[in-house]
């Protein structure tokens, strides 16, 4: 038996939303039309997402994947992304994280922290910060994120993109 408090120590995204910010209050997210589709058939709302120009220059750096900036770009610089409130966060962001089951969160979302261009997925991003992540552990562990699942939503996405665009 044991005395006073038992605590669960958190990682990973709880953790990092102790810290600070995380990538979903902070990143614009891209949403395809497939995204939009099934964001709309599983909350009924079809307001949650807009055409806009990335308001961080990031998002136009992309010279190893050319067809993303064709793909995912109106003629005019605008994307269509999700909505924001005035406080930044995600507008499907609850007290528990994403409240979109996996399957019909944003493809982009569900790649998360997955490195890619429309070659393939190349590594995974440092955005996660080292201290959310358990010794003896990797990112990916922590999030229970399996590769063979990233490689179906990377298909998907550029599938997505593919169409959106007409090609």
């Amino acid at each position: 038996m044991s005395g006073g408090c038992e605590t669960t120590e958190l990682w990973g995204c709880a953790k990092h939303a102790q810290m600070g910010k995380t990538c979903c209050q902070t990143c614009e997210i891209l949403v395809t039309e497939g995204d939009r589709e099934r964001i709309h058939a599983h909350t009924g709302q079809q307001d949650f997402w807009e055409y806009r120009t990335p308001s961080d220059p990031v998002y136009l750096e992309q010279d190893d994947d050319p067809n993303w900036l064709k793909w995912a770009f109106r003629p005019d610089g605008a994307r269509a992304v999700l909505r924001r409130p005035a406080s930044g966060d995600c507008r499907f962001l609850g007290p528990a994280g994403c409240s979109l089951p996996m399957e019909t969160r944003p493809l982009v979302c569900r790649l998360y922290p997955f490195t890619y261009t429309e070659r393939g997925i190349d590594g995974v991003s440092d955005g996660c910060p080292r201290e959310v992540i358990p010794p003896g552990s990797t990112i990916l562990q922590v999030l229970d994120m399996r590769r063979e699942d990233a490689d179906r939503w990377h298909a998907q996405l550029y599938a997505e993109l593919r169409e959106g665009a007409g090609v």
